[in-house]
């Protein structure tokens, strides 16, 4: 990495931790010459500062590449499986089942009836 840091990159600690879960480049074509390390904190970075793409800083690899990685993992569940190996982890390094077994759910957060959008009232009115 040749720029400064940005508050929302993974440290070394981390990045070896999400390393091993990054899919292996294809077999076949041109080797990968895209550091993934890269590609990962311009997808933190962006997801977390909630810019657009186009909005993406110059220093990271360019926006159709992060891009690219992104919809790509986003469709095979590559964040899915990610999230849920690195539960798996948390919750062995505290000691506990690596799946939860109870669950709680506040009935105050939970909304069962909103009506979202524009509704037509003129059939309620009767």
């Amino acid at each position: 990495m040749n720029r400064n840091p940005y508050p929302s990159d993974v440290n070394d600690g981390e990045w070896e931790q999400i390393k091993p879960l990054i899919p292996k480049a294809r077999t076949g074509g041109r080797p990968r010459e895209t550091d993934m390390r890269e590609v990962f904190n311009a997808i933190v970075y962006m997801l977390r500062s909630g810019c657009a793409w186009n909005m993406l800083p110059h220093d990271f690899p360019p926006k159709g590449t992060v891009y690219h990685y992104f919809n790509a993992w986003c469709n095979k569940g590559t964040f899915e499986r990610m999230n849920a190996n690195l539960r798996v982890q948390v919750r062995q390094q505290a000691g506990r089942e690596t799946t939860p077994i109870a669950a709680i759910i506040d009935s105050q957060s939970v909304k069962t009836t909103e009506k979202g959008g524009c509704a037509d009232m003129t059939l309620a009115r009767g």
